[in-house]
């Protein structure tokens, strides 16, 4: 596809997307899983069990550091049509698909087969991450303005019953990033673990008085149909029931660990974007506007087409409303030295983690510790 634009002083440029159809790779991750089912049905090795954590923890970072980082950016002059150009969110709509064929084919599974119990960890571990994907293509879709690609959001944010998402991330998360105040934002020096026990509850809090404050703006109660929190775990409870009904009460504890490591996927990617990073304030006492070196950046090219360029998250959160297609590059920003999954494997061991970023969270600070997100006391905002 070639798009088309024009300079200020009125001279034609042509771009061709040499990405445009690298970005079906994203649909390979929703594939692993049941790849990983039908080899264990032809072989009964339950070694093909293995796949799923193994590709997303071992093999992807692996490929992210041979083959590396892609730092180019679309022209400006052709962003507008690259923006306008449906293909690129059919994408995205359609692998709201996979998580939902992935979550139910897992539950399936676990259902009808005899598996040793290591099988069950690693298959969890390694299927709820890649499911709690979902949330990547519910972030893309829930930052569009529209009701259609709203419920798009929606419906891949329920795959692991994460309904408060799209409120919380973007009335709340979009709002507060790099502060104190943020429980999305991870502190310098805080373990991944401690973060998760501030942000999961944190997040839910603060996205169920969002939507209660719209709803009472609107003259409605909280306890209302309108209430997108309840219509998302209203949808998650159908689903299981149904599960649980065609495969038994034995399946009820991996339907709930499934949905926490989608939830704890989140908040992974949370808190490599924002690790120790802080919005200073003001002299009014307002913090500063949302830059782009407010989040930790990666360019690395196979997990960024594996995740819709979630990880040029810096100018995401500088404009929020940009398409992943046309997300850039800056010189200038905090780097992280992987892409996200070889991030998580690290975060995962906090005193390596430490010896990684903390250098260069205080690089970033200028070697000032009181500029980073030391996590004063502060009410969720």
């Amino acid at each position: 596809m070639i798009f088309t634009g024009r300079t200020v002083a009125g001279e034609t440029i042509v771009y061709r997307d040499g990405k445009r159809y690298l970005w079906m790779l994203s649909f390979i991750p929703g594939l692993i899983p049941l790849l990983s089912y039908w080899l264990y049905l032809r072989t009964e090795n339950a070694a093909a069990t293995l796949i799923p954590f193994v590709f997303i923890f071992g093999l992807i970072p692996l490929l992210d550091a041979v083959i590396g980082e892609d730092t180019h950016n679309p022209p400006a002059e052709v962003v507008a049509a690259m923006e306008a150009d449906p293909y690129y969110l059919r994408l995205a709509r359609i692998s709201v698909v996979l998580p939902w064929l992935n979550y139910i084919a897992l539950i399936a599974f676990i259902g009808t087969q005899d598996l040793p119990w290591w099988s069950y960890v690693m298959l969890l571990l390694g299927v709820g991450t890649i499911d709690g994907g979902a949330l990547l293509i519910g972030h893309e879709l829930g930052h569009k303005a529209d009701r259609l690609n709203r419920i798009f959001g929606m419906l891949a944010n329920n795959a692991v019953g994460y309904a408060h998402f799209r409120i919380e991330h973007n009335r709340g998360h979009h709002t507060w990033v790099a502060t104190p105040e943020d429980p999305a934002s991870a502190r310098f020096g805080e373990s991944i673990y401690a973060f998760a026990g501030r942000e999961l509850p944190g997040a839910f809090k603060r996205g169920w008085r969002n939507e209660a404050e719209r709803l009472e703006k609107r003259g409605k109660s909280v306890w209302s149909i309108d209430n997108e929190i309840l219509q998302g775990f209203s949808l998650t409870i159908v689903v299981a029931a149904g599960l649980i009904a065609l495969f038994g009460w034995k399946v009820a504890p991996f339907i709930v660990a499934h949905h926490f490591l989608g939830w704890y996927a989140l908040t992974q990617a949370n808190y490599v974007e924002h690790y120790g990073l802080l919005r200073e304030k003001s002299p009014n006492g307002r913090y500063q506007s949302v830059e782009p070196r407010h989040s930790w950046n990666t360019n690395h090219i196979v997990s960024n087409l594996m995740t819709f360029h979630l990880q040029r998250h810096s100018d995401h959160h500088a404009n929020p409303m940009r398409p992943y297609q046309s997300l850039r590059d800056f010189n200038d920003l905090p780097r992280l030295p992987n892409g996200y999954t070889g991030m998580f494997a690290l975060a995962a061991i906090p005193p390596l983690w430490f010896r990684v970023m903390d250098p260069k969270a205080l690089a970033w600070a200028g070697g000032d510790i009181t500029k980073l997100n030391l996590g004063e006391r502060a009410p969720i905002r």
